[in-house]
């Protein structure tokens, strides 16, 4: 589930909640953006080419990511997990 948090004219911020097993669907971000973690999060990421791979990242951590990527996030874990994306216009 996807709540905005704040979306302006220079910045959009998402809150991302996801049950296990929960994904988001095939998307391509149009702008660069950093994701902090709320909980750990273990995620199945999907990529194009039918590649896929699995990452950690630890709650209370960010990584940043520029505009273009394009995947499927799937919580591969065996609890919810959150985090929040900040989209950066």
């Amino acid at each position: 589930m996807a709540t905005t948090l704040v979306d302006d004219d220079r910045v959009r911020v998402t809150r991302f909640d996801f049950a296990p097993g929960a994904e988001t669907g095939w998307h391509r971000h149009v702008h660069d953006y950093v994701i902090t973690a709320v909980t750990d999060c273990h995620m199945l990421l999907e990529e194009p080419g039918g590649c896929t791979r699995r990452v950690l990242v630890p709650a209370g951590t960010a990584y940043r990511r520029a505009e273009g990527v394009e995947h499927n996030v799937i919580n591969d874990g065996p609890a919810a997990m959150s985090f929040v994306e900040v989209e950066l216009k």
